[in-house]
């Protein structure tokens, strides 16, 4: 027998399972949320929102050492590194309190602890104040995911870090390592060298963002270069020693050498979080440590269903939320669209940023379509020129032959507040033609956008 019984039970309350407890308790069903850490999960608190805050304060303090470009003179700039970090920590707690109340806004019962499956339409949840059941028939696991450990770079806090200990670091290390060139560590990349780090970064495939457009990361490749931080590509650290204080990485691959580093950081993926769910004796299937699910997230045990970075790629916030939403819409007798993985906008908070949604050109080679592609740089952009944001440019990919816009790529400054245009364009199938004939306001960094779009068919009238 169960202690309580619901409608829906949420396992993991990150930005997928309190938004799909939110939902189902909208719909009216009664809703309970178990998570054994903090309301808000990683990206709340130890990912997205403390990451963006960190990033800020690195922008800010570029804004102000190049201050003298717009005429204002200042002092010289100093970053306070425990005021940084207490602020990102700040914002992060406020967000979590948020969270709580919306629970309570919501009337979801909120159970502190860890859960697992315990028989049909059962959970055994276990605390710090003892055992107890619950039961449910339709229970949502969304216990998202951690940092990958690779051998012999166990995190120790002083030479080895995941993400957790690069968000709340003691001292800025002058030699800093980081292990995997895709958004986690570019952004790292980016947050560490602004306070003056030495910063390498090791990637294994042949560029840095690697599913991004080539010329995107050709693009941000040359930027962070340019700034002075280090790019490994094409290698892999085959072994790692500490002596006299200092990492040193032995790479192979396009480049032989030994890197030496204070601080190693490895941000190289994640691994899903399936470990005392109760999975086994399920239906359920695990595949590379996510859970297999269909287009409405349903695994293959009835009533269980698993939504977000558990669930697999693409390991994104946004992706997690709108699972949510599609899984309580099917649960409550609704007729939910089923993801399209393309149509998730994809975020890199770096120096220079990076945005995209949709196809790559290559990708869309690869299948074999036939494209019009189109690009505008922001260096003759007006407002881009006013800013002192030149950097940078928009790529957009069409179908020649039906004019869907298949893609659309960006890098430059604040182009992730400006790659959901696109991303709306997509979702309401607009053709070039509807782009075309859009009026964007002027001045706008987002005349870019419109300005690629007519490149895309001869017709750009600033470049």
């Amino acid at each position: 027998m169960s202690d309580s019984k619901f409608d829906v039970i949420v396992v993991g309350g990150g930005p997928g399972g309190y938004v799909a407890a939110i939902r189902a308790s909208q719909l009216g069903l009664r809703t309970a949320l178990v998570e054994k850490a903090q309301l808000g999960g990683v990206c709340l608190n130890w990912g997205c929102i403390p990451t963006k805050a960190l990033l800020r304060s690195a922008d800010v303090l570029r804004m102000i050492r190049g201050a003298d470009r717009f005429g204002i003179e200042v002092g010289q700039a100093t970053p306070d590194l425990g005021a940084i970090v207490k602020r990102s920590r700040d914002v992060a707690a406020q967000l979590q309190r948020g969270v709580g109340g919306l629970m309570k806004k919501h009337r979801i019962q909120v159970f502190n602890g860890h859960a697992r499956l315990d028989g049909p339409q059962q959970l055994r949840v276990r605390s710090d104040q003892g055992e107890l059941r619950l039961g449910a028939a339709h229970i949502i696991l969304a216990t998202g995911a951690r940092a990958r450990v690779l051998p012999g770079m166990e995190p120790d806090g002083k030479h080895f870090w995941t993400y957790r200990q690069a968000l709340v670091p003691q001292s800025v290390p002058k030699r800093l390592v980081i292990i995997g060139g895709g958004a986690i560590g570019i952004e790292f990349a980016s947050f560490y060298h602004a306070l003056g780090a030495q910063v390498s970064v090791v990637e294994m495939a042949e560029r840095i963002l690697p599913v991004e457009d080539q010329e995107i990361s050709a693009h941000v490749a040359q930027s962070l270069t340019r700034d002075g931080i280090g790019l490994y590509t094409g290698c892999a650290v085959q072994g790692s020693k500490v002596e006299q204080g200092a990492v040193h990485l032995r790479l192979e691959g396009k480049r032989h050498e030994t890197l030496q580093a204070d601080v190693v950081l490895v941000a190289a993926g994640i691994v899903g979080n399936v470990e005392e769910l109760g999975l086994e004796g399920t239906g359920i299937k695990v595949e590379r440590s996510h859970v297999l699910v269909d287009e409405f997230c349903r695994t293959g045990e009835p009533g269980v269903y698993a939504i977000g970075d558990l669930a697999g790629a693409p390991w994104l916030a946004h992706k997690a939320s709108h699972e949510a939403l599609i899984c309580v819409e099917k649960i409550a007798g609704g007729n939910p669209h089923p993801l399209d993985p393309r149509s998730v906008p994809a975020c890199t908070y770096s120096h220079p940023q990076v945005a995209s949604v949709g196809y790559t050109e290559a990708q869309a080679r690869s299948a074999g379509k036939t494209l019009n592609v189109g690009k505008f740089p922001f260096v003759t952009n007006g407002k881009a020129i006013a800013m002192g944001a030149t950097d940078g440019f928009v790529k957009v990919v069409f179908d020649a032959h039906s004019g869907e816009l298949l893609g659309a790529h960006m890098v430059g400054e604040e182009v992730t507040e400006m790659i959901q245009g696109y991303v709306i364009a997509r979702g309401l199938e607009t053709t070039e033609a509807e782009l075309i004939e859009s009026i964007l306001p002027h001045p706008t960094m987002s005349e870019a956008m419109h300005e690629a779009v007519l490149a895309a068919y001869g017709r750009a009238l600033h470049n």
